[in-house]
């Protein structure tokens, strides 16, 4: 195989690779607190199989990382009480086996312990890192803008928001989440909104990814066909050479 052969299947890998990534934005545009992704790519140069004259190094395509667009999202109300939609940049702290992790997606509920948890049972955390406790027993609960949490005229606790000045630093786990993969420590946001009875929508721009989604399948084409003529100028070239000899 010659090597425009092999830089037009790495090109190939990384249009596959790039197209799963539509794929999953536009299933996920409806996501609450979902944040749009896309492919990161470089060239390598590499030694390749070569003749006299022949330009080297050859430089292949290789997809570097998923880039994230933490872009704000649109609010929509949804009157219920433990829905919180953040408008500014932060994140909830929730707590986890392996450490705190930092998610948008504000669908919290009460556990049977009356702790604010996500929906799959992880504490929402205070300002000071610990869960805020609710007793179903003392009334209506009421979250201000700036994430106070009170029961009449209890206050319980203050909701926990964590910015990041460096976003690279967070590395996706599942569950709409995110953990902090540096030593880098979060600091306070102040001027996050926090909008009880609200959700911030997935920033997906749905028409913008099905355009995307068109652009990458037609390049997967365009260089499957490339390498189709090169392969054919290939095999001609060599049955020429088998008549001469």
């Amino acid at each position: 195989m010659d090597n425009a052969l092999y830089v037009g299947l790495s090109r190939q890998m990384t249009l596959r690779r790039e197209l799963d990534i539509v794929a999953n934005n536009i299933a996920n545009a409806d996501t609450t607190g979902f944040k749009v992704e896309s492919l990161m790519v470089e060239t390598e140069p590499m030694a390749p199989a070569h003749t006299a004259g022949a330009p080297r190094p050859v430089k292949f395509v290789i997809d570097r990382s998923v880039g994230r667009d933490f872009g704000q999202g649109g609010l929509r109300s949804t009157g219920a009480t433990f829905d919180l939609g953040l408008d500014g940049n932060g994140f909830f702290k929730v707590g986890a086996p392996d450490g705190e992790q930092y998610t948008r997606d504000g669908r919290f509920r009460l556990d049977d312990a009356g702790r604010i948890t996500t929906q799959d049972g992880l504490p929402l955390l205070d300002e000071g890192g610990g869960p805020i406790v609710i007793d179903p027993k003392e009334g209506a609960v009421s979250i201000a803008q700036d994430g106070t949490v009170s029961q009449g005229e209890e206050i319980l606790g203050k909701v926990g928001v964590a910015r990041f000045d460096n976003l690279t630093v967070l590395e996706k786990v599942g569950d709409n989440r995110y953990r902090n993969t540096s030593n880098e420590q979060p600091v306070a946001a102040p001027e996050v909104v926090m909008h009880q009875g609200m959700l911030e929508g997935s920033n997906v721009k749905p028409i913008s990814e099905i355009t995307r989604m068109i652009q990458v399948t037609r390049a997967y084409e365009s260089m499957a066909k490339m390498m189709d003529a090169n392969a054919e100028l290939s095999r001609r070239s060599i049955e020429r050479m088998g008549k001469l000899n």
